[in-house]
C-alpha cells in the first residue's frame, strides 16, 4: 500500500461517526467522569494514608495493651504511673515539676 491509500483509510477511519463518538467517550471517560484517572489516583492516595494510619494506630494500641498489663500486675509501675501523669503523692512529700525548655 502507498502512503495516499493509507491515508485515505485513516481519514475516513477518522471521520466515521461511531469512531469520532466512540473516541470522545472514551476521553469523557479518561477526563471528566467521576472515575477518572484523577479521581482514582486521588482515591489511591486516600486509600495509602488510612493503611498508614491504620498501622499506627494498631501499634499504639499494642503499647496501650502492653502498658495496660503492666499497670494491674505491678503494683511499682502503677504508683510511678500516678506519680507521673496526675502528679500524686505521699504524704510529707513534695512535688517539683521541671519543664525542659527547647
Amino acid at each position: 500500500m502507498n502512503k495516499s491509500k493509507i491515508k485515505q483509510l485513516l481519514i475516513k477511519a477518522v471521520s466515521n461517526k461511531f469512531t469520532i463518538t466512540l473516541l470522545i467517550f472514551f476521553l469523557w471517560l479518561l477526563f471528566l467522569d467521576q472515575h477518572s484517572i484523577w479521581e482514582r489516583k486521588k482515591y489511591q492516595n486516600n486509600i495509602e494514608a488510612l493503611k498508614k494510619d491504620k498501622k499506627h494506630y494498631l501499634t499504639k494500641i499494642k503499647k496501650d495493651k502492653e502498658s495496660i498489663h503492666e499497670l494491674k500486675t505491678n503494683r511499682e509501675n502503677l504508683e510511678k504511673f500516678a506519680r507521673e501523669k496526675y502528679l500524686m503523692k505521699k504524704r510529707n512529700e513534695d512535688i517539683f515539676i521541671i519543664i525542659e525548655e527547647e
